[in-house]
């Protein structure tokens, strides 16, 4: 083999690093990819290091022990991450976004590969420390958020159908009570789809009183696996008190205004709080 420049080892390094979030690759690995010196690779995850966090690229760590070696978390800064959730603010601000029932109309910008990947850092970056070991939505909004949540964190995504499929084999189905508190669902998620003693973030898109994501809850307990956060993208300021507790969303619907048809929509409360930190 020729001898590999280390301009080349560094891009070939990020590429893969940054392909697969969260992962811990070995040096041994990249030794034996690259023919170098652990002393080389060293200095190269360094240079890669200080890059990353120079142009706000992410955070590479090390991992020390047996299994340790150095792992890409695509981390989003506070400015960032301010300036991102204001832009979907503007979108979802603008008139005729307002549908009957008063829901927003959000399916063009949850299908915006590049709006959700953003949203889906932010809330990767806050749980990161929690180590779950999927993300857990319910079909279908919630899907593209969780999708991008669990992409940064490195798991699986799990979805909760509202009726069994029977692709998915034997199923556990529960009851629960609607986000309006005036009707009864069911929600049915395939036995094979956890194992228990596992750890879940419940990532969804929007959330009203909190009855979708207490019937999530409440599934995770039938499969004896844990909730380690739950985050929406948008949740109501009324009711105040929801169904579930702990719940941060990355922005908040205050009211509508019935004159214009337009919503009220700002910065979560923690999210403002990032704003200040500036």
């Amino acid at each position: 083999m020729d001898r590999i420049r280390r301009t080349e080892r560094l891009a070939v390094m990020s590429k893969i690093l940054m392909d697969s979030p969260n992962r811990i690759f070995t040096l041994g690995t990249f030794c034996e990819k690259f023919g170098s010196a652990k002393s080389s690779l060293s200095e190269d995850i360094d240079i890669l290091r200080t890059i990353f966090a120079q142009y706000g690229l992410g955070v590479l760590e090390t991992v020390t022990g047996a299994a340790g070696g150095v792992r890409y978390r695509p981390t989003i800064s506070d400015e960032a991450a301010v300036a991102a959730v204001a832009d979907v603010v503007k979108m979802l601000s603008t008139p005729g976004r307002v549908l009957p029932g008063g829901f927003i109309y959000m399916a063009d910008i949850l299908a915006m590969p590049d709006v959700v990947e953003k949203m889906g850092n932010i809330i990767a970056t806050q749980f990161y420390k929690q180590e779950p070991d999927f993300v857990l939505t319910m079909e279908t909004k919630g899907i593209p958020i969780a999708l991008m949540t669990a992409k940064a964190l490195g798991v699986p995504t799990v979805i909760v159908r509202r009726d069994n499929k029977v692709y998915e084999g034997p199923a556990v189905n529960i009851n629960y009570i609607s986000g309006s508190g005036n009707r009864i669902e069911t929600m049915s998620l395939s036995r094979r789809a956890v194992k228990e003693g596992q750890r879940t973030l419940i990532v969804d898109d929007f959330m009203r009183a909190g009855g979708t994501a207490r019937g999530m809850v409440d599934m995770m307990k039938e499969f004896s696996v844990s909730v380690i956060g739950i985050c929406v993208m948008m949740a109501t300021a009324e009711p105040v008190k929801k169904r579930v507790e702990g719940v941060r969303s990355l922005l908040m619907l205050e009211n509508i205004d019935d004159s214009t048809g337009v919503a009220n929509i700002r910065p979560s409360n923690w999210m403002q709080s990032l704003r200040s930190q500036k």
